[in-house]
């Protein structure tokens, strides 16, 4: 029986194509053709707010979440493994600002970062997240950076669940992720954040790269993880209130 190892996807790589392909005089020609379904409004902004993670080790993916007067990054513990109060670099394809761990959750490998000078290219997706798990079929996106590759948005559907050991019931995605892809935030076609994505399988050295691992966002008890920020700015922060 072939035993399952969890994959974290603290690095990454893959790149896709569309090509239109015809045979002429026995020679075959590749044309590159523009592919006809555009992104939804949603995915757009779900893209917009894609950040890298980024440590001394690697890199990761996140998501700019705005949380009434302030705004965060939520990505996986893994790419943000240090101590609390450690900087990261953060990175979107335009601007880049500094932030600071808060929050840090190794058993549902969820990490919160404080964005110390607001992006302003974004203003992040308000966190609206969904209040129960989502259904088989249900479509989803992400955008995140797979290894060396720029941003790149992925859609996909909830294929099922998986019951982790230690972290309890964890959502899994039929879509496409690689190292690097970790932390980035998942959103339903509704635009409400699901969860983080954390891990592909791995099976006799072989990684599934569409069997994706997600810790659902109920995990996140956002009180709690703002109450080191909290107590750090005196509660006057309207977020803190």
């Amino acid at each position: 029986m072939i035993k399952k190892i969890l994959l974290a996807l603290m690095f990454s790589a893959s790149a896709m194509a569309n090509e239109n392909i015809t045979i002429s005089n026995n020679s075959l020609k590749t044309e590159a053709v523009e592919v006809s379904s555009r992104m939804s409004s949603i995915e757009k902004r779900v893209r917009n707010s894609a950040v890298r993670v980024i440590s001394g080790q690697g890199h990761g993916s996140g998501g700019i979440i705005r949380y009434k007067d302030i705004q965060l990054v939520l990505t996986a513990q893994h790419v943000a493994d240090g101590t609390l109060g450690e900087p990261y670099l953060l990175r979107t394809e335009s601007e880049q600002r500094m932030g600071v761990l808060i929050y840090s959750d190794p058993l549902h490998d969820t990490a919160l970062i404080f964005v110390t000078s607001k992006f302003s290219n974004t203003k992040g997706i308000k966190f609206d997240p969904v209040t129960t798990l989502p259904q088989p079929g249900d479509e989803i996106t992400y955008s995140g950076y797979p290894s060396w590759h720029s941003l790149m948005t992925y859609r996909g559907r909830v294929a099922g669940y998986e019951t982790h050991p230690h972290a309890g019931t964890q959502i899994m995605l039929n879509t496409y992720g690689w190292f690097g892809c970790s932390g980035s935030l998942v959103y339903d076609s509704n635009g409400q954040p699901i969860g983080i994505l954390w891990g592909i399988d791995l099976q006799r050295g072989m990684p599934q790269e569409n069997m994706i691992w997600v810790s659902p966002i109920q995990n996140l008890d956002m009180k709690l993880a703002l109450k080191a920020l909290c107590t750090s700015a005196n509660n006057e922060l309207k977020a803190c209130r």
